[in-house]
């Protein structure tokens, strides 16, 4: 009996073997057969994206897609750390108006936010001192809808570092004497980081990606320069596939920066 069981769940192992092997040929015959069809096209032009890969106009978007992307995540995480305090805090006024925040800026889509930033003219056509168009830039309008909106996500994943952290911790530097800011500083937040390091790298990947938005208003990134690009010698295809290369490589050094941090903070 135990040698028939022992035939049988060989046979059904053999079995599952060979229909991955199966299904991953498929894979990679339908993903060759694309590949082979894109790089044959004769209407794509090759030359174009040589041309155009390492030109100043695009390396230029690939310089402001990066600033906007670390600009961004330093306006997130620094006003997210205030909203997740403010909601970890015991003053229901502070509770409220992080989550009031969060709920509005979670709620508008990124576009719409961008789009306001930049025609906030229209609204206040004077910011005081000059007039607003003069004040908000398309890049300083796509830093606010960007930094704004990313500020509410990252409040949630900073406050689910907070919790991470047992709460006796925290009450037991309060006994010692500590202040609430001295423990969340001293022992709050260390811990918290190695939780949230995951996440975050995400969230910067998505950042990343997100900068390509900005293109709606001619923010100056990746995308605006090759939307520019083509609107000038229409190859939509050849300037789209020079930004997809682009991103494809910053999103891979992004990742393998994720690992490292998450190993570190694995140590």
């Amino acid at each position: 009996m135990m040698l028939e069981n022992a035939h049988t769940l060989e046979v059904v192992r053999r079995r599952g073997y060979a229909s991955r092997w199966v299904v991953g040929a498929v894979l990679v015959a339908v993903v060759g057969w694309l590949a082979y069809t894109v790089v044959t096209s004769p209407n794509l032009d090759w030359v174009v994206i040589g041309q155009y890969f390492l030109s100043t106009p695009v390396m230029e978007g690939v310089g402001t897609t990066l600033v906007l992307t670390f600009a961004t995540l330093g306006i997130g995480l620094v006003l997210g750390a205030l909203l997740a305090m403010m909601r970890q805090s015991h003053n229901p006024v502070a509770i409220a108006a992080a989550s009031g925040y969060i709920w509005f800026f979670r709620g508008v889509p990124l576009v719409v936010q961008i789009v306001f930033w930049f025609n906030l003219s229209l609204l206040f056509p004077t910011l005081g001192f000059a007039q607003t168009n003069a004040v908000i830039t398309p890049f300083l309008a796509a830093m606010l809808g960007l930094g704004l909106h990313e500020a509410a996500y990252l409040a949630e994943i900073i406050r689910g570092g907070f919790l991470a952290v047992p709460g006796g911790q925290v009450d037991a530097a309060l006994t010692i004497g500590m202040t609430r800011a001295q423990a969340t500083r001293a022992i709050v937040l260390p811990q918290s980081v190695r939780v949230i390091l995951p996440a975050l790298g995400n969230q910067f990947i998505l950042i990343l990606k997100g900068t390509s938005l900005v293109s709606v208003i001619g923010g100056g990134d990746l995308m605006t320069r090759a939307q520019q690009i083509y609107g000038q010698n229409y190859q939509v295809i050849a300037l789209l596939l020079v930004a997809t290369g682009w991103y494809l490589i910053l999103v891979t050094l992004a990742g393998l920066g994720q690992r490292f941090l998450e190993r570190w903070a694995a140590a």
